[in-house]
């Protein structure tokens, strides 16, 4: 349906063209506009600031409020569970929604609330509150920024935008770690969720320079256009049935599983061995992954379109396995700034063939928003597991067996990608660069 040997073309008047062999969109329908997909950039550079705040500061601001560790731990479980638990339940939201817009601009409100109730009463009711809103509402950002792009410009395009998402956020996560740790040492860790509070206002922004005509509701919740003769199977069942899915959740489980601990863990290390320069090497730490992620993320987009989904998972999971071996055996605390490169590799691919994947596998169901979900759950239940998990082993055995298990996960995972998953890339799909970004 949606295939095509030859990229189309947009006329003077912003509609698309066709070629005489390509019949994939029905005639008429209008390529974004340069305001609107720019207006996506900002908005998910804006909103990557606003959520940094709720990151690490969190515990620094309720330590200097006299917090017992305890105390915290319960909140961020619970911010946490509801995470966890919300994502299926957001994906569906999404998919009933008639105005992604609209309730991604409900949700950045109520975030940019939350942070304003940490700010100002930081007792244990009202924090408690806030950390369970903060995760209902981030349940439902990531799917409608997915849905909002691939709404804005097709699945023919829809490789190359994530990939500029992902560039954006992780450009935006950067800036706002900086800005806020600056904000908190001159200032005060309250300070933070006030910069957080305030930044939610160029997001909502952005968000209102998003064109809604441009964003195609049928396409937003995967569906195929009205004039298709082949509509799909939009039954809920049949989609959680589908093999690629419960393949690509199981390798996203493993990804994390391996994943989630290999920080954390690292940061102990270092400490350990360089206690007087730990903070700063574990800040080079954050900060190389995030500036790769910015450099290479659009390239994995068209790579993706080149290439298939397949390579490039491979490459993902063959990073995540290398940086753990690595970690198993550097014994220099400055050369693991160094080993770092290869989760920025990881990184860029995953959060590119996330979205991209679960649009291809749910294409034509009406539900691309609940395998988000799907997928988003999987992510949850890894992350969680891998942070007990890596730190038992850490703690009986040693770090460098713990980094050679995450390694062995990771390599599972890789298996699992060459022997079972199939590849999902739709042959003949081009992106015409008109409307990619």
């Amino acid at each position: 349906m949606l295939l095509s040997r030859k990229p189309n073309h947009a006329d003077r008047e912003g509609r698309v063209k066709h070629d005489n062999d390509a019949a994939p969109l029905p005639p008429g329908i209008p390529a974004p506009s340069r305001q609107s997909l720019r207006g996506l950039d900002w908005f998910i550079f804006f909103l990557a600031d606003v959520q940094t705040g709720f990151g690490p500061f969190i515990a620094v601001y309720l330590t200097t409020q006299k917090w017992t560790q305890v105390e915290i731990g319960l909140v961020l479980s619970i911010g946490g569970i509801v995470a966890l638990i919300g994502q299926m339940p957001g994906g569906a939201i999404i998919d009933a929604a008639k105005s992604e817009r609209l309730v991604a601009g409900l949700a950045i409100a109520t975030i940019g609330c939350c942070a304003l109730a940490y700010a100002a009463m930081p007792i244990f009711p009202v924090v408690v509150a806030a950390a369970t809103l903060h995760a209902a509402a981030s349940c439902v950002l990531g799917p409608a920024i997915a849905a909002i792009s691939l709404g804005l410009v097709g699945p023919f395009a829809i490789g190359e935008r994530l990939g500029r998402n992902a560039r954006f956020a992780s450009l935006g996560n950067g800036v706002a770690a900086a800005v806020m740790g600056t904000a908190g040492y001159l200032l005060s860790s309250r300070s933070v969720f006030l910069v957080s509070f305030l930044l939610a206002i160029p997001t909502l922004i952005a968000l209102s320079r998003i064109r809604e005509h441009e964003v195609d509701i049928a396409r937003c919740h995967g569906e195929m256009p009205r004039e298709a003769k082949d509509r799909g199977d939009t039954n809920i069942w049949h989609l959680i049935r589908q093999r690629p899915l419960i393949v690509f959740a199981l390798s996203v489980l493993l990804l994390q599983l391996a994943n989630a601990s290999m920080m954390p863990l690292m940061a102990s290390a270092v400490t350990a061995r360089s206690a007087q320069w730990a903070t700063v090497l574990v800040a080079f730490c954050i900060v190389v992954p995030q500036a790769i992620v910015a450099l290479l993320s659009p390239t994995v987009g068209r790579k993706a379109q080149a290439w298939g989904r397949r390579p490039l998972l491979l490459i993902g999971f063959g990073a995540l396995a290398i940086r753990g071996l690595l970690f198993a055996t550097v014994r220099d605390p400055y050369l693991l700034v160094l080993v770092q490169v290869f989760d920025g590799f990881t990184a860029a691919v995953f959060a590119v063939m996330i979205p991209l994947i679960v649009a291809d596998v749910a294409f034509g169901s009406g539900h691309f928003n609940l395998a988000q979900g799907i997928v988003g759950t999987a992510t949850g239940i890894g992350a969680s597991l891998s942070t007990a998990l890596g730190g038992y082993v850490s703690d009986k055995f040693g770090n460098a067996t713990a980094f050679l298990g995450l390694a062995s996960i990771a390599a599972t995972g890789f298996l699992l990608i060459l022997m079972v998953m199939p590849e999902t890339r739709r042959k003949g799909m081009i992106a015409p660069k008109e409307i990619a970004g």
